[in-house]
C-alpha cells in the first residue's frame, strides 16, 4: 500500500524520501480534501505498524487472519489507486 501511495502523491507531483512523508502528504491530499475514503489511509497506517513490529518486534504477534486482512485491503486499495489514475 505505501508504494501505491507513493504513486499517486508522484502523479500529483510529489516525492517524499520518508514514510512519514507519504503517510502525512497522502492524509492531507487525498483524504482531507475528500477524494478518498478515509480507510484507505487508516489501512496505509495499519500495514505500516504491522510491518515495523514484524520487522522489528521481539515477539511480533502476525496472524495469519492480519495477514489476508492486509492482502484483502491492499487489493483494494490497488484497485482504487487504479481507478484514480485512469
Amino acid at each position: 500500500m505505501f508504494y501505491v501511495a507513493e504513486a499517486l502523491l508522484n502523479e500529483t507531483g510529489l516525492r517524499f524520501r520518508k514514510h512519514g512523508g507519504v503517510h502525512g502528504a497522502f492524509g492531507d491530499h487525498f483524504i482531507k480534501t475528500g477524494l478518498l475514503d478515509p480507510k484507505f489511509h487508516r489501512w496505509l497506517l495499519d500495514a505500516f505498524d504491522k510491518r515495523i513490529q514484524g520487522d522489528y518486534g521481539v515477539e511480533a504477534a502476525i496472524t495469519e487472519e492480519d495477514v489476508e486482512q492486509l492482502i484483502s485491503q491492499a487489493g483494494e486499495f490497488l484497485r482504487e489507486a487504479q481507478r484514480r489514475l485512469e
